[in-house]
């Protein structure tokens, strides 16, 4: 599969876009990208893979055009959401050959640019089930990782396992979990998914602290 040009908006120089786009393209985590009318921007390989679409018949549209029984929240929700750091939740979607699959997200708007763009990691999926919505809100007192937990986290929006992160990281495998672990404290995530969605969302924390 050829890999997709990055959207102007997010551009391709050296620096935090760069690095985005990379994670972004490279992942095995299904991601997409959509606009503040929900429309779908850009979306990774994994995710053409877990669905069955071809990226012509996704860039452009509504993303609950893709969502059993429509949108999963009004406009009014939406546009509150758009106002969060990030929110979390479940949806089943169609795939291309008509299956349903219950896909876990964690969403991050204001990806990369000033644009309101958001960001939807996607790490577990399995037969559709009853969606759920997180409403907790998140954290604001978030904490610079360390930069040993930039590099799992980053190996981990890759779509590495733990046991693949811990071999290429040269770590035994319980010391990747602590490292998980505290970094899903210091960001205030729930989940696998919401840590790599709100890191990447805020510049990954690549300027991390030494």
């Amino acid at each position: 599969m050829s890999m997709p040009e990055a959207p102007e908006m997010l551009g391709t120089g050296p620096g935090w876009a760069a690095l985005f786009w990379e994670a972004f393209i490279r992942s095995k985590n299904a991601m997409v990208l959509l606009d503040e009318d929900r429309r779908h921007v850009a979306v990774n390989g994994a995710f053409l893979s877990l669905s069955g679409y071809q990226r012509g018949e996704i860039i452009g549209r509504p993303v609950y055009d893709h969502v059993a029984g429509g949108p999963l929240v009004t406009e009014r929700e939406w546009r509150s959401l758009l106002g969060r750091e990030h929110f979390t939740g479940t949806a089943d979607i169609v795939c291309a050959d008509g299956r349903k699959l219950t896909v876990e997200f964690a969403g991050h708007p204001e990806v990369v640019t000033g644009r309101k763009l958001v960001l939807f990691v996607a790490i577990r999926a399995a037969r559709a089930g009853r969606q759920h919505h997180d409403p907790t809100p998140p954290r604001s007192d978030c904490v610079a990782l360390s930069k040993r937990e930039v590099e799992v986290v980053r190996l981990l929006a890759l779509g590495f396992s733990g046991p693949e992160v811990a071999q290429e990281l040269h770590l035994a495998h319980n010391t990747v979990r602590t490292h998980v672990r505290n970094a899903m404290a210091k960001v205030g995530a729930r989940s696998r998914a919401q840590l790599v969605a709100r890191t990447m969302g805020e510049g990954m924390h690549w300027s991390a602290e030494e």
